[in-house]
């Protein structure tokens, strides 16, 4: 059975007014059309101006919450944490879709697509430094040693986030990466982010025993969520998802399905794969084939398994811990949720 955003969302009903709050109040009331630009890619407003609602999915600031109110703390005193999570995590996204050439996000242009690639390079700087202002409010709600421990979980995090985007543009002028080279790769891009939301609510908690073990179930979940990720760019709905399968495939994106076929699959999908990504460009009839090499080669299934795999591992993490009973619930729930999401 598949997974729409209402089910994704539902945990986040108790903490998503004050989020925004805390999002909304770091831009301040500046008029500067940069401020709009950031607005109009998180969603709040359209390309004039106008209110609008098209967020994300706003998991990294749910799990940060959830983590602090699972190890026993109080989660309105992470507030500035959740919302540095999610000015970063769209920092990412906004130069991720400029280095891609992606026009499109959430079924609207993209803000380098609308003002330009410098523009852009602008608006996601700003988004960074933004969260960094962000958490430094921590000193208000928590203690200085505090702010400068999460800062440095963060920080961390960002580092590991970049070494993995820079694989991830590596692996696309290649036909050779293995399995562990895309794994090592997606746990920094995808998983450090979201075990650094899960370990920073353990911080803001005051609950030492269980950052390391809330940063291994945050670390999994995200490695899951991009290996469905993976599995809905090329066979998800391009309704639901807003985005088509030919947009990775030519863009030679080393996601999993590919890497699995390439690696794993019968020698003669294998053989056409990689005459097909060795090309200078793919037409529309080589897209289709490249789709049905990966059927063939078993690639969707065994991505269906990988991701039930690290959902699996995610929910472990949390077994032994002294947690509280309904967030902790709450933090399994979403696992299974994520695992599977048609969005």
């Amino acid at each position: 059975m598949s997974v729409g955003p209402k089910e994704l969302v539902a945990p986040s009903a108790r903490y998503s007014a004050a989020v925004l709050r805390e999002l909304r109040s770091a831009f301040g009331d500046s008029s500067l059309p940069l401020y709009a630009m950031m607005r109009y890619h998180l969603g709040w407003e359209d390309v004039d101006g106008r209110p609008a609602e098209v967020g994300g999915k706003g998991l990294r600031p749910l799990l940060c919450l959830l983590g602090c109110e699972a190890a026993g703390g109080d989660w309105q005193r992470a507030l500035p944490a959740a919302a540095a999570l999610e000015l970063l995590h769209n920092f990412t996204l906004v130069h991720d879709d400029i280095q891609d050439q992606s026009d499109r996000r959430r079924h609207r242009p993209t803000v380098w697509s609308l003002w330009g690639a410098a523009q852009g390079i602008n608006v996601g700087d700003g988004l960074f430094a933004l969260a960094e202002r962000t958490l430094l409010r921590l000193r208000q709600t928590t203690s200085a040693e505090v702010a400068l421990a999460a800062a440095g979980i963060l920080n961390d995090a960002v580092i590991l986030v970049c070494e993995g985007q820079y694989m991830d543009m590596d692996f696309e002028g290649r036909v050779d990466v293995s399995l562990p080279e895309y794994l090592a790769m997606i746990e920094r891009k995808a998983g450090v982010l979201m075990g650094a939301a899960a370990e920073l609510g353990a911080l803001m908690a005051g609950n030492e025993g269980a950052r390391a073990p809330l940063r291994r179930f945050g670390l999994a979940l995200g490695v899951a969520f991009q290996m469905r990720d993976d599995l809905l760019g090329l066979w998800g709905d391009e309704a639901v998802t807003g985005k088509s399968a030919e947009s990775d495939i030519r863009q030679r994106k080393k996601s999993l399905p590919v890497v699995w076929a390439m690696t794993h699959g019968p020698s003669l999908p294998v053989k056409r794969l990689r005459d097909l990504y060795g090309r200078a460009g793919f037409s529309e009839a080589d897209v289709h084939e490249v789709l049905e090499l990966l059927e063939e080669a078993g690639a969707r299934k065994a991505t269906e398994e990988l991701v039930l795999t690290y959902s699996r591992q995610a929910i472990e993490a949390l077994e032994g811990l002294s947690l509280l009973t309904g967030p902790a619930a709450e933090l399994a729930a979403l696992t299974q949720a994520l695992a599977r999401r048609d969005m």
